[in-house]
């Protein structure tokens, strides 16, 4: 039986669709591509863990998380228990710009190999695997929205550990 969490994150997008994201190295999941984001603190409300995450990995104090883009469930094990992990994923736009200084052991703590920005395409033909697996998909949409208001949100499913979602 795994232990539920429930987590938040933010897909940060500049004004040309390109996307902030950190390579992540987890112990059972592998190295991974993941936007900025993590475990809720008791009595957290999603939107409120996505914008203190934001500010701890990012030190970008003055991004709010918007529209809710959706949701998924995924499994993996976090500090030796079996976890099933609710996360709810914002929608945020920001001028392209590096990590404030002074998030390193942030970092360190939370196993952020690297960041970057990517352009719209490069996700797609990421060669390690994407956080949830379908962002591409689910970040399509908003893509030269303009920070309109677009339908949503949607659920991504559940993963098991170690898997792809089902088809």
């Amino acid at each position: 039986m795994r232990t539920p969490r429930r987590a938040a994150r933010a897909a940060v997008l500049d004004a040309d669709g390109g996307l902030f994201l950190f390579r992540y190295d987890n112990e059972e999941v592998g190295v991974h591509w993941a936007m900025p984001g993590g475990g809720l603190d008791p009595g957290e409300a999603p939107r409120a863990g996505a914008r203190r995450e934001l500010r701890e990995e990012t030190g970008w104090s003055d991004l709010e998380p918007g529209q809710l883009l959706g949701t998924w469930e995924h499994d993996f094990t976090r500090a030796g228990i079996p976890v099933r992990q609710h996360e709810h994923l914002y929608l945020s736009h920001d001028p392209r710009r590096e990590p404030a200084e002074g998030v390193a052991a942030a970092h360190a703590d939370d196993k952020i190999l690297e960041w970057r920005w990517w352009s719209p395409a490069e996700p797609a033909g990421c060669a390690d695997p994407l956080r949830p697996p379908r962002l591409p998909d689910l970040l399509a949409p908003w893509r030269g929205a303009g920070g309109a208001t677009l339908p949503g949100p949607v659920y991504l499913g559940y993963t098991p550990n170690g898997t792809s979602p089902p088809s």
